[in-house]
């Protein structure tokens, strides 16, 4: 059997299991055995509710005392039981499984394992598991991996079909790496970590299994990206710009002026435009720095010199914003060159209209989002494209510009703040500026860290700036209830506050949403519309509501300090005085200290190097920290040594090697070759 076989050549796989795995992206029996677990669940020993921490998850040892009758609700089933733990008492919570009920009569002695939540003297675990202790001594310190999965696939399903695929497919895989290599970095073998990041004996070992995998991933990445430098610096600049006044017409006409930092990087723009060599440049700024208006002097230098430039955004609202942005301040001050707008949702005669122009270069400056690169679109002459990080311009794109005869200049937009270590590694390819000073304007957004028991005067809080004629962000970390995580989550969370707040205008956003769905609700929340988004992190590069004074984040503990400070960057956009409430699931210390970090300070990278710091080695199957890269293991905040340990070997290697052709490095090189093939730009770029 081999790697490339499909999964229904596995024992117990048919077509109907076939069609499951398919959903979340596994056809073949190396998907499989790539298909790692998002966390592990390890069984601990029982203790004490005196020794719990709240919103944490325990075994406890347990006597039934009382069962309440089956409620039925609209879309749930709920019964609860009363438990004796030892001289306390705690109450369990199940739902939509009535058939358990049976399962406690008075008297019965399980163990009981779930997330506690402590209320003064009072215990609750909700949809706690149960087990015969003889059961639970089986799977005591035992790690068991926790897969992603979809619905009619489950976790047993999984693990035994990652167990076969194992045994026949662990043999064909061979180690790439030369052996000093492995000892300099000390990594485990890859066949080895291939088995153990599934099926770990210890944490230690699951440890070293990742810590391999991800140093791959990393690896990898930085090749393919020292490859893609090298085709670009082979490259002349064919859509050489020449100094325009328009650009210093549009400066000396903004009612503020351009700060240091902002006048720093645009020199180094300009200068990469008009000079000999194609520009791939990252324009790395915080929230709120004045990226934009950069942007807007590029398109408008590229305009000036008799070219196009096309600005991507990530959503059809942020598209718009853009387009109308720059439509106002080309009329305002005068500038004679003509922006359009080009986006998936408009009617087949908009778009053949605004390809004809684009076409004819009678339009300069087209604003859109992924549409502006599809095979359809044929530029006049296209000399800039400013995208942002959640579309980096990666290798196939340039290749589809590049086929119809275009090496345009490129601008990357990022308000990721990413300690200069890691950036230099992650962007490898571009050249990097940093906007490091706030314009003197901006009101510093007010914060604090709470828990639960500042819920009620948070809503409060809320109804007096909406009183006010503002709005608010509420980001939960779900879209739909879990039964492994008692987290909010957007959809209950909007009906319950729909019941506290009946005043006021509330709507959901989330990542499952249709474009078209999703796009009308942000449209709604940018005109005011709605009053309260309750929405996922798919907000995060959502849109400029500058009306919108209130972030609350619920469970914030679960986010990484960089995303939380992402977050809080869709307020303070307006005049007003802007607020962000943390609401924190976890009385933990160390919860608290790092939550803290995002009250001391709005520097964005101030808080990145705080998070690297503070991170603990056995953070790794938290929510990810931003989507500026998307490996399927890494994480280049969580897993900062690896990335720069990676980066330094990549370093080493094509000094020694730059072709990869010695003998000790000819797998690595058919490794890169196939992990290029494969796409791995579309993954991390």
């Amino acid at each position: 059997m081999e790697l490339q076989d499909s999964v229904l050549a596995l024992k117990g796989i048919g077509e109907k299991t076939a069609a499951l795995f398919a959903k979340v992206g596994v056809h073949t029996i190396e998907d499989l055995i790539t298909y790692y677990p998002r966390g592990y669940e390890i069984c601990e020993a029982p203790v004490e509710l005196s020794q719990i921490e709240d919103g944490r998850k325990y075994a406890v040892w347990g006597m039934v005392l009382s069962v309440s009758p089956v409620k039925r609700y609209t879309k749930y089933q709920v019964f609860t039981a009363q438990i004796r733990v030892g001289a306390a008492q705690m109450q369990g919570t199940w739902y939509n499984v009535p058939f358990l009920r049976n399962r406690f009569p008075r008297g019965a002695r399980y163990i009981f394992r779930g997330i506690v939540n402590r209320s003064g003297e009072q215990y609750r675990m909700e949809q706690p598991e149960y087990y015969l202790p003889e059961d639970y001594e089986k799977l005591l310190h035992v790690m068991q991996p926790k897969y992603p999965l979809t619905a009619g696939l489950t976790g047993k399903t999984v693990a035994k079909a990652v167990r076969q695929a194992l045994d026949v497919g662990r043999s064909r895989i061979e180690e790439y790496l030369p052996e000093p290599l492995l000892k300099k970095y000390g990594l485990m073998p890859e066949p080895e970590a291939a088995g153990l990041v599934h099926f770990p004996g210890n944490e230690e070992e699951m440890r070293r299994a990742r810590n391999r995998l991800v140093f791959d991933e990393f690896l990898l990445f930085v090749l393919g990206l020292r490859r893609l430098k090298e085709s670009q610096e082979e490259l002349r600049n064919e859509a050489r710009m020449s100094q325009t006044p328009l650009t210093e017409q549009i400066v000396r006409s903004l009612p503020y002026e351009l700060t240091g930092a902002q006048r720093r990087v645009w020199n180094e723009i300009a200068a990469d435009m008009t000079g000999e060599h194609i520009m791939s440049r990252l324009v790395q700024g915080d929230v709120g720095s004045g990226k934009t208006i950069l942007a807007v002097l590029a398109l408008t230098l590229a305009g000036g010199s008799g070219y196009q430039g096309a600005l991507m955004a990530p959503t059809e609202v942020l598209a718009k914003q853009h387009y109308q942005f720059v439509s106002e301040l080309f009329q305002k001050y005068g500038i004679p060159l003509a922006p359009i707008l080009l986006t998936g949702s408009m009617t087949q005669k908009e778009k053949r209209i605004a390809g004809e122009k684009i076409a004819a270069g009678t339009v300069q400056i087209i604003i859109g989002t992924h549409a502006l690169i599809q095979e359809k679109v044929v530029y006049h002459r296209l000399g800039l494209v400013v995208t942002d990080e959640q579309h980096r311009f990666g290798v196939r794109q340039r290749d589809t510009l590049a086929g119809k005869g275009l090496h345009p200049h490129v601008l990357v937009m990022s308000a990721t703040p990413i300690p200069r270590t890691l950036a230099i590694i992650v962007y490898g390819d571009l050249d990097i500026s940093v906007v490091d000073e706030l314009p003197a304007h901006r009101l510093p957004i007010k914060n604090c860290v709470v828990d639960e028991s500042y819920r009620s005067g948070a809503y409060r809080f809320m109804e007096k700036e909406t009183a006010l004629g503002h709005q608010v962000y509420i980001i939960c970390p779900m879209v739909e209830e879990n039964d492994e995580l008692e987290l909010e989550n957007v959809t209950d969370y909007t009906k319950k506050l729909r019941r506290i707040l009946p005043g006021l205008a509330v709507e959901c956003l989330h990542g499952r949403m249709k474009a078209k769905e999703k796009n009308e609700i942000m449209e709604r929340f940018a005109a005011g519309e709605i009053q309260i988004l309750v929405s996922t992190t798919v907000i995060e590069v959502g849109i400029n509501v500058p009306n919108a004074t209130v972030m609350m984040v619920e469970n914030a503990e679960r986010f990484g300090l960089a995303q939380l400070h992402q977050l809080r960057g869709r307020v303070g956009r307006g005049d007003a005085q802007s607020y962000c409430i943390f609401m924190s699931g976890s009385r933990g210390k160390e919860t608290k200290k790092r939550l803290e970090v995002l009250n001391r300070s709005n520097d964005g990278f101030y808080i990145a190097g705080e998070d690297l710091r503070l991170r603990g080695p056995g953070d790794l199957f938290g929510i990810r920290q931003s989507g500026v890269l998307e490996f399927k293991l890494g994480d280049v905040f969580q897993d900062a040594k690896l990335l720069q340990d990676a980066g330094g070997a990549a370093e080493e290697i094509l000094r020694e090697d730059p072709g990869l052709e010695k003998a000790e490095h000819r797998m690595l090189s058919c490794r890169l070759e196939s992990s290029l093939k494969k796409g791995w730009e579309s993954a991390a770029l």
